[in-house]
């Protein structure tokens, strides 16, 4: 699959007064100023609209509308988004104009080919402001891919260069791992039994691990990988927990959609594990590009690893 990362460095030009957790926050001003720029057809669902497939926010905002994967798999029934969001993860809330803050967009598959939207939506975010009655206005200095600069905000060009790379799953381990360190960046939220695990179960991560990158593949990548799901999770349920020091973290969230208070809480903090678990490196490998869980599209599920 391929991936291109773009990292939004972002000066605000007035006040701002934003939610400690941003991603819900910059999810809904993207989503709002993409549908501005490229839909011809405001009143039409997506799911109805003759122009979804060459449609940027439809790809983006609607794939899991449009129909199965490749496979037709009812595991893998709705398309997964072809991005994340990763937002700052401090709990500022108060800013100032001039105050700088950062934030990356992960773009696969067919996203990328629209890279030139995305980053036209996001100065449209900056204008029309972020918080509390849109107050938080900021420009976009510079985005950056992979190292290189690829639109200078002072000179408001962007470069065509490729800064794509590929995130090829390979299932094969290719390092030994016998304890494991997890930080959960962001809310992990899963669910289990139709019901929120509210505390840390490494099987349950692997789980939501291995569906995260079968959707992915199957999606926009190279196929559902061919491996034997039953025993990755039999070997993970077999893994020790040593340290715990994770909790639940409720954050709350203004849905437009549904006009009213929501909360996407989920599990945050620090875990340590032990056992055979090169064989499952893979997977959480992948998964610190691409997140897990629900709500990924907000910047849920960040998790960073370390094997030794």
């Amino acid at each position: 699959m391929l991936v291109e990362s773009l990292n939004f460095h972002c000066t605000f030009t007035s006040d701002a007064i934003l939610p400690p957790f941003k991603g819900s926050t910059l999810r809904g001003a993207f989503g709002y100023a993409l549908k501005k720029i490229t839909c011809a057809l405001p009143r039409m669902q997506c799911a109805d609209c003759i122009l979804a497939a060459s449609c940027c926010y439809s790809l983006v905002f609607e794939s899991e509308k449009l129909g199965r994967n490749r496979s037709g798999y009812a595991r893998l029934a709705a398309r997964p988004h072809p991005y994340v969001l990763e937002p700052p993860v401090d709990d500022r809330s108060e800013y100032a104009a001039g105050d700088t803050f950062s934030f990356t967009l992960h773009l696969f598959g067919p996203a990328l080919s629209y890279r030139s939207q995305v980053l036209y939506a996001v100065i449209l975010m900056g204008e029309a402001g972020l918080g509390r009655q849109h107050q938080g206005t900021f420009v976009v200095n510079m985005v950056t891919a992979d190292r290189e600069t690829i639109y200078d905000g002072e000179t408001r060009t962007l470069s065509l260069e490729d800064a794509s790379r590929s995130l090829a799953f390979d299932p094969v381990p290719k390092e030994a791992c016998s304890r494991l360190n997890i930080a959960f960046c962001t809310p992990f939220r899963v669910k289990r039994a139709n019901s929120f695990v509210r505390e840390f179960d490494f099987g349950t991560l692997v789980r939501a691990a291995m569906r995260r990158v079968s959707s992915l593949e199957d999606a926009y990548g190279n196929g559902e990988p061919e491996v034997d799901y039953r025993a990755l999770a039999r070997l993970a349920d077999a893994v020790r927990v040593v340290t715990d020091e994770t909790a639940w973290l409720d954050i709350g969230r203004y849905s437009s959609r549904q006009h009213r208070p929501m909360k996407i809480g989920g599990i945050v903090g620090m875990a340590e594990v032990e056992g055979d678990l090169g064989p499952l490196m893979p997977f959480l490998r992948y998964c610190e590009t691409v997140h897990l869980g629900k709500q990924t599209a907000f910047g849920l599920g960040l998790i960073r690893i370390n094997g030794q």
